[in-house]
């Protein structure tokens, strides 16, 4: 009797898969089986891309005369490590008693690649293979996929994409890091006094290092600019009201060359000229120095729930919040995912599909058995507020690629409770974030208030919250202050402040009348200085290789790469892993902020003499624009080949050709210096410990 096969990526999930399946499995070694049915996994990946060496032994030295290496034909081979499950998995895909393969690997690039890798090295002939695209692994979505399974040949654009970003990363990682490591690599021992120096170089790898070092020097460099910001006080009922200058064209400093953006001064004497301005030798105590009301602009404002979480989202909040790294995060939404709790994690989607927004009272269904979320989902119930779902902008077709935003499953609560706390609280982040997606928005009531003396004008803004909307439901277990109000506005440190105030005193505000004269009670300077930019921490990395669309100026690739950045939402927090391994970046487990490491500076100067694009957010972010390109057919992989093989040969050969070395060390003495500093201090800072 013929059986079908289910190959699954990992052990836990092909368990998934036999128990929605619902048949009387008995286990064997690296399989079960039942009547009609056979259900197997790889353990990741199975088989792997050939070292240099088994094309030729002559190229396992490393040596000018060996680069660029570009091979016409790929050679792949069985990780040793996973040889013995490979046997197990090869003889059941070619197996007689096998009529039908479905192909369950995680639902995306790299679970096509991993199949697809095993499938050819096996070789698996004139078998009916179909393909399990499913987004989490309910049973009920378990069958759904498995019943609407495509034949495999409808993924072969998205097989060659995998295929030809592992060859990219393949060829650059090779001949590069060969090229770099002769050229350069003994400079790098000789000045770190290191036993060996090998200079790991990889297109997104390369290019977050970029990004971190970048950001380094630009606090390094960034010198900090004084500034005085002048403020005027009146008082109403029992307040103080506040309001801050601000450049108009009625103003006598309008042209003046020591304005600091439009609200302040470079020097202090200029805000002193300013106050003076406006007292005309009159004095605050002794005086009936007054203001004249010019505007008191009051609105109503909604602010709706932020989207949905996508991966770099979550690595993100969970850095914020728990402090641990992006591959921690991946890893808990991974076993939530596993748990049948959440949808698939390797998403760049905040939105849902249409699909899925039609039959979403299932997942609020579910969450509603637990007691936090209750009388929250009873309120979007009573109210009818999931039925126009479909019409908002959390549910959008256009903005999904492979998988929708990770949302609660409303399914396997009964594994909470072998959760450590920190999934728990990750589970709880998206929880709330879904069920705030449901809510009505957030109301505040603000007020615009203007003032005017000598033609100078002051503005200060107002505001009450007045119905809590979706905000009562990110009110987070884990947090003192747990109503958490999202921000998404990139420009926010730009906006004028809001001052939060009570009922009483916006209605005292409101009373206020145009024209209406208010006395004076204060004129101060308040002083500042700018500030440099924050070093990123190990979420914010992540959300910055995601967005580095934005730095590119192009306007067609900026469209392609939204939502895509460099790296992928699977790679990105391997790659920040690497860096570290690599000693290239520091990360600090308490704080996760990443710094750079002196090597990490250095092999930067290299590749900035060197292959300089491999920096450039532009440049990566079009590579990864490629790949999609081939995964939807616009591009052929031929043609995709032809670039990256003369874009290596091209870069390797220049390489090959450079004499820059003393010009290098001049860059490496730039960058040294912070690190001699910093273990002088160190050194100090133990001496004074010890004594």
């Amino acid at each position: 009797m013929s059986k079908k096969l289910f190959i699954a990526e990992k052990p836990s999930v092909a368990k998934q898969f036999a128990a929605a399946l619902k048949e009387n499995f008995s286990s064997s070694n690296g399989y079960m089986e039942s009547d009609s049915y056979i259900v197997t996994w790889c353990v990741g990946h199975l088989v792997n891309m050939s070292y240099p060496e088994i094309y030729d032994e002559n190229l396992k030295k490393w040596d000018y005369n060996t680069i660029p290496f570009i091979p016409t034909e790929y050679k792949y081979e069985v990780i040793a490590s996973a040889s013995k499950q490979y046997e197990i998995v090869s003889k059941l895909l070619t197996s007689d008693k096998v009529d039908t393969i479905y192909v369950c690997t995680d639902s995306g690039r790299e679970g096509e690649y991993i199949y697809r890798l095993v499938a050819a090295q096996c070789g698996v002939k004139d078998k009916k293979t179909l393909r399990v695209w499913i987004d989490s692994q309910t049973d009920e979505e378990i069958l759904r996929g498995i019943r609407e399974a495509k034949d495999i040949s409808y993924y072969d654009n998205l097989s060659d994409a995998a295929y030809l970003r592992a060859q990219e990363d393949y060829l650059m990682g090779i001949n590069f890091s060969r090229v770099l490591t002769l050229k350069y690599g003994y400079q790098i021992k000789q000045y770190l006094n290191l036993d060996k120096s090998v200079i790991a170089v990889g297109r997104v790898m390369t290019c977050t290092l970029g990004m971190v070092v970048r950001r380094e020097r630009e606090i390094r460099n960034f010198v900090k600019t004084p500034f005085y910001k002048v403020v005027l006080s009146f008082a109403l009922s029992e307040n103080n009201i506040d309001a801050e200058w601000k450049v108009t064209d009625t103003s006598a400093f309008k042209d003046d060359k020591e304005l600091y953006k439009d609200c302040g001064f470079l020097k202090e004497e200029k805000a002193r000229e300013l106050i003076n301005h406006i007292l005309k030798g009159r004095s605050l105590e002794n005086d009936n120095v007054e203001a004249e009301i010019v505007s008191t602009n009051k609105k109503t404002e909604k602010k709706n729930a932020p989207l949905l979480y996508n991966l770099a989202d979550l690595q993100n909040e969970c850095s914020k919040y728990f402090k641990i790294n992006p591959d921690q995060t991946l890893n808990a939404i991974q076993e939530l995912y596993e748990k049948k709790l959440v949808t698939y994690p390797r998403t760049d989607a905040r939105v849902l599909s249409t699909a899925v927004s039609k039959e979403i009272t299932k997942n609020l269904n579910g969450l509603y058995k637990m007691d936090a979320y209750k009388d929250l989902i009873n309120e979007i119930k009573d109210l009818g507020l999931y039925k126009s779902i479909t019409k908002t902008k959390y549910v959008n077709d256009k903005a999904i690629t492979d998988h929708y935003a990770i949302i609660p499953t409303g399914d396997g609560l009964s594994a909470l409770a072998s959760l450590d706390e920190t999934k728990r609280n990750i589970y709880e982040l998206i929880c709330r974030r879904f069920i705030s997606i449901f809510l009505n928005p957030a109301q505040y009531e603000k007020l615009q208030l203007e003032l005017s003396a000598e033609n100078e004008h002051f503005f200060s803004s107002f505001k009450v919250l007045k119905d809590e909307g979706y905000l009562k439901a990110l009110k987070f277990s884990f947090k003192k202050n747990k109503a958490k109000e999202e921000d998404e506005d990139e420009n926010k440190e730009e906006r004028e402040v809001e001052i939060e105030c009570d009922d009483n005193m916006l209605l005292a505000l409101s009373g206020l009348k145009k024209g209406a004269m208010v006395r004076i009670t204060d004129l101060k300077i308040n002083s500042g200085e700018t500030k440099p930019p924050t070093r990123y921490n190990s979420g914010s990395l992540i959300k910055a290789m995601e967005s580095a669309g934005k730095t590119i100026d192009n306007e067609d690739l900026k469209a392609r790469m939204k939502g895509s950045g460099i790296g992928t939402s699977a790679t990105r927090a391997g790659i920040l892993t690497k860096l570290v391994n690599n000693k290239y970046l520091l990360l600090n487990n308490k704080t996760q902020i990443v710094t750079p490491t002196l090597l990490g500076e250095m092999i930067c100067d290299v590749v900035v003499l060197s292959i300089k694009n491999l920096l450039n957010p532009a440049f990566t972010a079009s590579w990864e624009m490629g790949l999609s390109k081939v995964a939807d057919g616009e591009i052929s992989k031929d043609e995709y080949t032809e670039k990256l093989n003369k874009f290596v040969t091209d870069s390797t050969n220049m390489v090959k050709g450079l004499k820059n070395q003393y010009t290098l060390n001049q860059y490496f003495d730039r960058a040294a210096v912070y690190y001699k500093n910093n273990k002088t201090d160190k050194n100090k800072k133990s001496k004074k410990e010890e004594s």
